[in-house]
């Protein structure tokens, strides 16, 4: 790497381009956002059985899961005046934005045409769309800049701007649709409205992030047939561990998102309640992430802050468990999440990001493309995982769907509804402090960086 390409790749990126990278990952979010509330416009809208809406999203995950492993190969296999990641942002801004208001639309009919409907509006979405303008944004960072301080700074920009994409379609879509008439007419013109934003903050984030690493040793390397890049994806274990990170964080993500409507509606009598609980959240999550992540990254490094926020979330929650049925309890739920869960999802790109060079520095092969499809595979997978087996749950204890919203639940329905929200992020708690103690990373990052620089100099990977 000469020493120009190494200014431009290590340099202090300036704040609007952190921002507008940030403002790519609002945008999906937007769409993102509105998937967690899917479930409940589908049962209670639409008037679909959340069997048939679980059999659907376990199906589309699996399709998912190799649609990303094949865009990865794409964005590797890119060249364009935009670079390998930059250019999808653009082409794909549209197609997404439009494929968000056809999920809303679900026809009338058989149960076997919305089927049909359903699998294939959600694999546009999901599979196609969001799979090739996601993995693209996610690589990008990764070639933008090598400086892994600057990675996180990215993350953290990124993971307090996109929760807004969310804010905007989880906390005002409930309200609004009951502004626009309460029915899925006004879902569809919520999402139209979403669908704009979205394309705007797409179109401005392609304007403002440039690709500058260049690898002048990459471009000597024979073509790598997908078995040897598959394989040294496979030995990268700290992939493994940013996979199973961000897998994580999908999963409570699903769990509160699935569960927390149905727990305010049939708990507590008013599923309004739910936008309330969410924006508190998040907000606590935002302000965190802005205000103490950049200073508890500085002084204690990515693994350190995140272990201890984890840590917050596992003890507040069993605090939980003392009376989960309680409104004050459930506030108190939100509010501990939100502070503890802010540390690891501020750099949680940033764990990725560091994976590419340790994966580099092990295997002399640079995947950014690989790393973040991998991931994203683990992350859908394990979300259309956690969404099927929570409305396969519902469906078990007997959950009756009606487009009216108005069918009164079963105590056995309203039990497992209790016992989801108090189980099931316990299990996300666990899996994330038992990696984040054996991670090692941030220790040997100065060694790995100094190692690939000097391999660099003389036109090795």
């Amino acid at each position: 790497m000469g020493n120009l390409e190494a200014s431009a790749a290590t340099a202090k990126l300036p704040w609007l381009t952190r921002i507008a990278y940030g403002l790519g990952d609002t945008a999906q979010n937007v769409v993102w956002g509105a998937m967690g509330i899917l479930t409940f416009f589908y049962t209670d809208y639409a008037g679909i059985d959340p069997a048939m809406v679980g059999l659907v999203m376990l199906i589309s995950r699996c399709f998912d899961g190799f649609s990303d492993v094949i865009m990865g190969f794409i964005v590797e296999k890119t060249n364009s005046k935009w670079g390998k990641s930059r250019p999808w942002i653009l082409w794909m801004s549209v197609p997404f934005a439009i494929s968000i208001v056809l999920i809303y639309t679900v026809p009338q009919g058989s149960s076997a045409m919305q089927f049909a409907y359903l699998f294939v509006t959600y694999n546009l979405c999901t599979t196609v769309c969001y799979t090739a303008l996601n993995l693209p944004y996610g690589s990008l960072s990764a070639m933008m800049t090598r400086a892994s301080k600057e990675r996180d700074m990215l993350s953290i920009t990124r993971m307090c701007l996109s929760p807004w994409g969310r804010i905007l379609s989880v906390s005002a879509t409930l309200p609004l649709v009951k502004i626009f008439g309460d029915n899925q007419m006004a879902w569809v013109e919520v999402m139209t409205v979403w669908a704009v934003v979205g394309l705007l903050l797409l179109l401005f984030c392609f304007s403002r992030c440039k690709e500058t690493v260049v690898i002048e040793a990459r471009e000597k390397v024979a073509k790598i047939s997908a078995g040897k890049a598959l394989k040294a994806l496979a030995v990268n274990k700290y992939f493994w561990c940013g996979m199973t990170i961000w897998m994580m964080q999908n999963v409570i993500f699903t769990i509160t998102g699935t569960i927390l409507p149905y727990y305010c509606k049939y708990i507590f009598q008013d599923d309004s309640l739910y936008s309330g609980l969410y924006l508190m959240e998040t907000l606590i999550t935002i302000v965190v992430m802005a205000v103490f992540s950049p200073k508890l990254l500085q002084r204690f490094g990515k693994r350190n802050m995140s272990l201890a926020g984890v840590a917050i979330c596992f003890i507040g929650h069993v605090i939980f468990l003392l009376n989960p049925t309680d409104f004050n309890w459930v506030v108190f739920s939100c509010i501990i999440r939100g502070i503890g869960f802010a540390p690891i999802q501020s750099v949680i790109f940033g764990f990725l990001g560091d994976a590419v060079e340790y994966g580099q520095w092990k295997t002399h092969l640079r995947q950014e493309g690989l790393v973040f499809s991998g991931g994203s595979v683990g992350t859908k997978v394990g979300s259309g995982l956690t969404s099927a087996i929570l409305t396969g749950l519902l469906s078990y204890a007997g959950y009756v769907a009606s487009a009216s919203g108005t069918v009164a639940q079963s105590a056995q329905t309203i039990h497992m509804i209790v016992d989801i929200y108090m189980f099931g992020p316990l299990f996300v708690w666990v899996v994330l402090l038992a990696i984040l103690a054996f991670y090692r990373l941030d220790k040997i990052y100065p060694q790995i960086m100094s190692d690939l620089i000097q391999r660099e100099a003389k036109g090795e990977l």
